[in-house]
Protein backbone atom coordinates (compact mmCIF):
# COMPACT_ATOMS: atom_id res chain seq x y z
CA UNK A 1 0.00 0.00 0.00
CA UNK A 2 1.32 3.44 -0.91
CA UNK A 3 1.98 5.62 2.14
CA UNK A 4 -0.33 8.40 0.96
CA UNK A 5 -3.14 5.88 0.51
CA UNK A 6 -2.54 4.58 4.03
CA UNK A 7 -2.55 8.09 5.49
CA UNK A 8 -5.78 9.03 3.71
CA UNK A 9 -7.43 5.76 4.68
CA UNK A 10 -6.40 6.16 8.32
CA UNK A 11 -7.67 9.76 8.54
CA UNK A 12 -11.06 8.90 7.00
CA UNK A 13 -11.61 5.83 9.18
CA UNK A 14 -10.55 7.70 12.31
CA UNK A 15 -12.90 10.59 11.53
CA UNK A 16 -15.95 8.49 10.66
CA UNK A 17 -15.50 6.09 13.58
CA UNK A 18 -15.15 8.84 16.17
CA UNK A 19 -17.90 11.03 14.73
CA UNK A 20 -20.43 8.19 14.47
CA UNK A 21 -19.57 6.84 17.92
CA UNK A 22 -20.58 10.22 19.30
CA UNK A 23 -24.23 9.47 18.54
CA UNK A 24 -24.01 6.47 20.89
CA UNK A 25 -21.47 7.41 23.56
CA UNK A 26 -22.44 11.06 24.20
CA UNK A 27 -26.07 10.17 25.12
CA UNK A 28 -24.71 7.28 27.19
CA UNK A 29 -22.47 9.62 29.17
CA UNK A 30 -25.44 11.92 29.69
CA UNK A 31 -27.55 9.03 30.92
CA UNK A 32 -24.82 7.97 33.33
CA UNK A 33 -24.64 11.60 34.52
CA UNK A 34 -20.91 11.80 33.85
CA UNK A 35 -21.00 15.59 33.86
CA UNK A 36 -18.15 18.08 34.12
CA UNK A 37 -17.62 19.79 37.48
CA UNK A 38 -16.57 23.45 37.14
CA UNK A 39 -14.33 25.23 39.65
CA UNK A 40 -15.79 28.37 41.23
CA UNK A 41 -12.46 30.17 40.70
CA UNK A 42 -12.77 29.87 36.92
CA UNK A 43 -14.34 32.39 34.54
CA UNK A 44 -18.01 32.86 35.45
CA UNK A 45 -19.10 32.07 31.89
CA UNK A 46 -17.65 28.58 32.29
CA UNK A 47 -20.48 27.74 34.67
CA UNK A 48 -22.63 27.04 31.63
CA UNK A 49 -20.38 24.01 31.04
CA UNK A 50 -21.46 22.50 34.35
CA UNK A 51 -22.90 19.07 33.65
CA UNK A 52 -21.62 18.79 30.05
CA UNK A 53 -20.69 15.10 29.59
CA UNK A 54 -17.01 14.44 30.24
CA UNK A 55 -14.74 11.45 29.58
CA UNK A 56 -15.42 11.95 25.87
CA UNK A 57 -11.82 11.05 25.16
CA UNK A 58 -12.99 7.46 24.88
CA UNK A 59 -14.45 8.49 21.51
CA UNK A 60 -11.16 9.30 19.83
CA UNK A 61 -9.27 6.58 21.67
CA UNK A 62 -11.53 4.01 20.01
CA UNK A 63 -11.41 5.90 16.70
CA UNK A 64 -7.61 5.99 16.83
CA UNK A 65 -7.27 2.28 17.59
CA UNK A 66 -9.79 1.24 14.93
CA UNK A 67 -8.26 3.48 12.25
CA UNK A 68 -4.67 2.40 12.66
CA UNK A 69 -5.69 -1.22 13.24
CA UNK A 70 -7.76 -1.47 10.05
CA UNK A 71 -5.10 0.26 7.96
CA UNK A 72 -2.25 -1.94 9.18
CA UNK A 73 -4.34 -5.11 8.83
CA UNK A 74 -5.39 -4.18 5.29
CA UNK A 75 -1.79 -3.44 4.36
CA UNK A 76 -0.67 -6.76 5.86
CA UNK A 77 -3.29 -8.70 3.88
CA UNK A 78 -2.01 -6.98 0.74
CA UNK A 79 1.49 -8.22 1.56
CA UNK A 80 2.91 -4.90 2.72
CA UNK A 81 4.62 -3.63 5.85
CA UNK A 82 3.76 0.05 5.65
CA UNK A 83 4.64 0.95 9.23
CA UNK A 84 8.35 0.31 8.68
CA UNK A 85 8.56 0.81 4.93
CA UNK A 86 11.97 2.14 3.86
CA UNK A 87 13.14 2.35 7.48
CA UNK A 88 16.64 1.19 8.32
CA UNK A 89 15.55 0.17 11.82
CA UNK A 90 12.21 -1.65 11.34
CA UNK A 91 12.35 -3.62 14.60
CA UNK A 92 13.01 -0.50 16.65
CA UNK A 93 10.18 1.37 14.90
CA UNK A 94 7.74 -1.41 15.81
CA UNK A 95 8.96 -1.44 19.41
CA UNK A 96 8.71 2.34 19.77
CA UNK A 97 5.24 2.53 18.24
CA UNK A 98 3.84 -0.39 20.25
CA UNK A 99 5.46 0.73 23.52
CA UNK A 100 4.32 4.30 22.88
CA UNK A 101 0.70 3.37 22.22
CA UNK A 102 0.66 1.19 25.34
CA UNK A 103 2.14 4.11 27.28
CA UNK A 104 -0.60 6.41 25.94
CA UNK A 105 -3.23 3.87 27.02
CA UNK A 106 -1.58 3.71 30.43
CA UNK A 107 -1.82 7.47 30.79
CA UNK A 108 -5.41 7.28 29.55
CA UNK A 109 -6.24 4.83 32.33
CA UNK A 110 -4.77 7.22 34.89
CA UNK A 111 -6.96 9.95 33.42
CA UNK A 112 -9.96 7.63 33.59
CA UNK A 113 -9.41 7.05 37.29
CA UNK A 114 -9.11 10.79 37.83
CA UNK A 115 -12.30 11.50 35.86
CA UNK A 116 -14.26 8.69 37.48
CA UNK A 117 -13.52 9.91 41.00
CA UNK A 118 -14.58 13.43 39.99
CA UNK A 119 -17.91 12.42 38.47
CA UNK A 120 -18.81 9.93 41.19
CA UNK A 121 -17.99 12.30 44.04
CA UNK A 122 -19.26 15.40 42.17
CA UNK A 123 -16.08 17.36 42.79
CA UNK A 124 -13.26 18.85 40.70
CA UNK A 125 -10.52 16.93 42.52
CA UNK A 126 -10.00 13.33 41.46
CA UNK A 127 -6.68 11.66 42.21
CA UNK A 128 -4.37 13.62 44.49
CA UNK A 129 -1.31 15.18 42.86
CA UNK A 130 0.91 12.63 44.60
CA UNK A 131 -1.20 9.68 43.44
CA UNK A 132 -1.33 10.94 39.87
CA UNK A 133 2.41 11.70 39.76
CA UNK A 134 3.41 8.30 41.12
CA UNK A 135 1.21 6.51 38.58
CA UNK A 136 2.57 8.66 35.75
CA UNK A 137 6.16 7.97 36.81
CA UNK A 138 5.39 4.24 36.83
CA UNK A 139 4.15 4.39 33.22
CA UNK A 140 7.11 6.55 32.16
CA UNK A 141 9.57 4.12 33.76
CA UNK A 142 8.02 1.18 31.90
CA UNK A 143 8.23 3.03 28.56
CA UNK A 144 11.82 4.20 29.00
CA UNK A 145 12.89 0.75 30.18
CA UNK A 146 11.50 -0.88 27.04
CA UNK A 147 13.37 1.63 24.87
CA UNK A 148 16.59 1.21 26.83
CA UNK A 149 16.53 -2.58 26.77
CA UNK A 150 15.97 -2.56 23.01
CA UNK A 151 18.80 -0.14 22.26
CA UNK A 152 16.60 2.88 21.55
CA UNK A 153 18.39 5.17 24.01
CA UNK A 154 19.63 7.75 21.49
CA UNK A 155 18.48 11.09 20.06
CA UNK A 156 18.75 12.97 16.78
CA UNK A 157 19.94 16.56 17.24
CA UNK A 158 19.86 19.04 14.32
CA UNK A 159 23.30 20.06 12.99
CA UNK A 160 24.93 17.45 15.23
CA UNK A 161 23.58 14.07 14.28
CA UNK A 162 22.82 11.17 16.60
CA UNK A 163 23.59 11.50 20.29
CA UNK A 164 24.25 7.82 20.88
CA UNK A 165 25.92 7.73 24.27
CA UNK A 166 23.27 9.53 26.33
CA UNK A 167 23.89 7.59 29.50
CA UNK A 168 22.01 8.94 32.49
CA UNK A 169 20.71 11.81 30.37
CA UNK A 170 18.41 9.38 28.57
CA UNK A 171 16.59 8.80 31.85
CA UNK A 172 16.71 12.33 33.25
CA UNK A 173 15.56 14.01 30.04
CA UNK A 174 13.01 11.25 29.51
CA UNK A 175 11.30 11.66 32.88
CA UNK A 176 11.22 15.46 32.58
CA UNK A 177 10.10 15.57 28.94
CA UNK A 178 7.38 12.94 29.23
CA UNK A 179 5.96 14.05 32.57
CA UNK A 180 5.87 17.70 31.52
CA UNK A 181 4.33 16.88 28.14
CA UNK A 182 1.50 14.75 29.48
CA UNK A 183 0.54 17.34 32.06
CA UNK A 184 0.99 20.21 29.60
CA UNK A 185 -1.45 18.62 27.14
CA UNK A 186 -3.85 18.24 30.05
CA UNK A 187 -3.53 21.99 30.78
CA UNK A 188 -4.48 22.73 27.16
CA UNK A 189 -7.84 21.07 27.67
CA UNK A 190 -9.53 24.06 29.25
CA UNK A 191 -11.89 25.48 26.63
CA UNK A 192 -14.02 24.00 23.86
CA UNK A 193 -12.03 22.71 20.93
CA UNK A 194 -8.59 23.91 22.06
CA UNK A 195 -6.79 20.67 22.87
CA UNK A 196 -8.05 18.72 19.83
CA UNK A 197 -7.35 21.64 17.48
CA UNK A 198 -3.74 22.30 18.52
CA UNK A 199 -3.06 18.55 18.65
CA UNK A 200 -4.41 18.13 15.11
CA UNK A 201 -2.01 20.85 13.98
CA UNK A 202 0.81 19.08 15.82
CA UNK A 203 -0.06 15.79 14.09
CA UNK A 204 0.30 17.39 10.66
CA UNK A 205 3.85 18.49 11.41
CA UNK A 206 4.78 15.23 13.12
CA UNK A 207 3.67 13.46 9.92
CA UNK A 208 5.78 15.78 7.75
CA UNK A 209 8.77 15.35 10.04
CA UNK A 210 8.33 11.56 9.92
CA UNK A 211 8.68 11.64 6.13
CA UNK A 212 11.77 13.87 6.36
CA UNK A 213 13.35 11.54 8.91
CA UNK A 214 12.75 8.55 6.61
CA UNK A 215 10.09 7.09 8.93
CA UNK A 216 7.10 7.57 6.64
CA UNK A 217 5.13 4.75 8.22
CA UNK A 218 5.13 6.54 11.56
CA UNK A 219 2.96 9.19 9.95
CA UNK A 220 0.10 6.68 10.24
CA UNK A 221 0.09 7.22 14.00
CA UNK A 222 -0.21 10.95 13.45
CA UNK A 223 -2.87 10.39 10.77
CA UNK A 224 -4.97 8.16 13.03
CA UNK A 225 -4.78 10.77 15.79
CA UNK A 226 -5.65 13.59 13.37
CA UNK A 227 -8.66 11.78 11.94
CA UNK A 228 -10.01 10.69 15.30
CA UNK A 229 -9.63 14.22 16.72
CA UNK A 230 -11.37 15.71 13.67
CA UNK A 231 -14.34 13.46 14.39
CA UNK A 232 -14.24 14.41 18.07
CA UNK A 233 -13.99 18.11 17.28
CA UNK A 234 -17.48 17.97 15.74
CA UNK A 235 -18.76 17.19 19.24
CA UNK A 236 -16.26 19.34 21.15
CA UNK A 237 -16.47 22.57 19.12
CA UNK A 238 -17.98 25.52 20.98
CA UNK A 239 -20.50 25.08 22.49
CA UNK A 240 -19.21 21.61 23.33
CA UNK A 241 -21.59 18.69 23.57
CA UNK A 242 -18.91 16.58 25.24
CA UNK A 243 -15.57 17.24 26.96
CA UNK A 244 -12.59 14.93 26.52
CA UNK A 245 -11.73 14.78 30.22
CA UNK A 246 -8.42 13.67 31.69
CA UNK A 247 -8.79 10.28 30.01
CA UNK A 248 -8.53 12.02 26.65
CA UNK A 249 -5.90 14.65 27.42
CA UNK A 250 -3.62 12.12 29.14
CA UNK A 251 -3.93 9.74 26.19
CA UNK A 252 -3.08 12.55 23.76
CA UNK A 253 -0.07 13.49 25.85
CA UNK A 254 1.14 9.91 25.48
CA UNK A 255 0.61 10.00 21.71
CA UNK A 256 2.57 13.24 21.37
CA UNK A 257 5.44 11.65 23.30
CA UNK A 258 5.18 8.49 21.15
CA UNK A 259 5.52 10.47 17.93
CA UNK A 260 8.48 12.50 19.19
CA UNK A 261 10.35 9.46 20.53
CA UNK A 262 9.62 7.29 17.52
CA UNK A 263 11.21 10.00 15.37
CA UNK A 264 14.30 9.91 17.68
CA UNK A 265 13.68 13.56 18.54
CA UNK A 266 12.00 14.36 21.88
CA UNK A 267 13.06 17.99 21.34
CA UNK A 268 10.35 18.22 18.66
CA UNK A 269 7.85 18.65 21.50
CA UNK A 270 9.33 22.07 22.27
CA UNK A 271 8.60 23.34 18.74
CA UNK A 272 5.63 21.35 17.45
CA UNK A 273 4.14 21.42 20.93
CA UNK A 274 4.87 25.11 21.55
CA UNK A 275 1.30 25.66 22.81
CA UNK A 276 1.67 22.87 25.35
CA UNK A 277 4.93 24.43 26.51
CA UNK A 278 3.31 27.86 26.85
CA UNK A 279 0.35 26.47 28.78
CA UNK A 280 2.58 24.53 31.16
CA UNK A 281 5.09 27.33 31.75
CA UNK A 282 2.36 29.93 32.30
CA UNK A 283 0.98 27.85 35.15
CA UNK A 284 4.42 27.26 36.69
CA UNK A 285 5.36 30.95 36.37
CA UNK A 286 2.03 32.04 37.85
CA UNK A 287 2.50 29.87 40.94
CA UNK A 288 6.09 31.05 41.39
CA UNK A 289 5.13 34.70 40.92
CA UNK A 290 2.30 34.50 43.45
CA UNK A 291 4.57 32.93 46.07
CA UNK A 292 7.35 35.46 45.55
CA UNK A 293 5.24 38.62 45.15
CA UNK A 294 2.92 38.50 48.15
CA UNK A 295 0.01 36.89 46.32
CA UNK A 296 0.09 39.16 43.26
CA UNK A 297 -0.59 37.54 39.88
CA UNK A 298 1.45 37.91 36.69
CA UNK A 299 -1.36 36.55 34.51
CA UNK A 300 -5.02 37.30 35.09
CA UNK A 301 -5.48 33.56 35.29
CA UNK A 302 -3.47 30.48 34.38
CA UNK A 303 -3.02 28.41 32.24
CA UNK A 304 -2.48 30.87 29.41
CA UNK A 305 -5.75 30.36 27.55
CA UNK A 306 -7.66 31.50 30.65
CA UNK A 307 -5.58 34.68 30.72
CA UNK A 308 -6.75 35.56 27.23
CA UNK A 309 -10.31 34.68 28.18
CA UNK A 310 -10.10 37.18 31.04
CA UNK A 311 -8.74 39.71 28.52
CA UNK A 312 -11.94 39.38 26.53
CA UNK A 313 -11.02 36.86 23.84
CA UNK A 314 -13.81 34.39 23.03
CA UNK A 315 -13.11 30.67 22.89
CA UNK A 316 -13.13 30.41 19.10
CA UNK A 317 -10.57 33.22 18.77
CA UNK A 318 -8.27 31.57 21.29
CA UNK A 319 -8.49 28.25 19.47
CA UNK A 320 -7.75 29.92 16.13
CA UNK A 321 -4.78 31.99 17.35
CA UNK A 322 -3.27 29.15 19.37
CA UNK A 323 -3.57 26.81 16.37
CA UNK A 324 -1.77 29.33 14.16
CA UNK A 325 1.01 29.69 16.72
CA UNK A 326 1.22 25.91 16.87
CA UNK A 327 1.59 25.81 13.09
CA UNK A 328 4.45 28.33 13.26
CA UNK A 329 6.17 26.11 15.82
CA UNK A 330 5.64 23.15 13.51
CA UNK A 331 7.25 24.99 10.60
CA UNK A 332 10.28 25.70 12.81
CA UNK A 333 10.51 22.01 13.70
CA UNK A 334 10.32 20.94 10.05
CA UNK A 335 12.99 23.49 9.09
CA UNK A 336 15.33 22.31 11.86
CA UNK A 337 14.81 18.70 10.84
CA UNK A 338 15.48 19.37 7.15
CA UNK A 339 18.32 21.86 7.32
CA UNK A 340 19.84 20.30 10.43
CA UNK A 341 20.33 16.88 8.90
CA UNK A 342 23.89 15.73 8.18
CA UNK A 343 24.64 14.74 4.60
Amino acid sequence: MEIWVGILMTVVIGFLTTFLLGFVIVPMLQKLKFGQVILDIGPVWHRSKQGVPTMGGILFMIGFAFAIGVTLLTDHLLGGDILVALSEKPDQIRIKVLAGILMAIGFGLIGFMDDYIKVKKKRNLGLTELQKTLLQLLVITAFLTVLYVNGCDYMFIPYYGIWADMGVWFWLLGYVAIWCTVNAVNFADGIDGLCPSVTMVACVFFAVTAVLRGYGGVSLVAAATFGALAGFLVWNWHPAKVIMGDIGSHFLGGIVVTLAYTLDAPWLILAIGIIYVAEFLSDVIQVFYIKTHNGKKLFKMAPLHHHYEMCGWNEKKIVTVFSIVGAIGGIVAVALTWFGRLQ
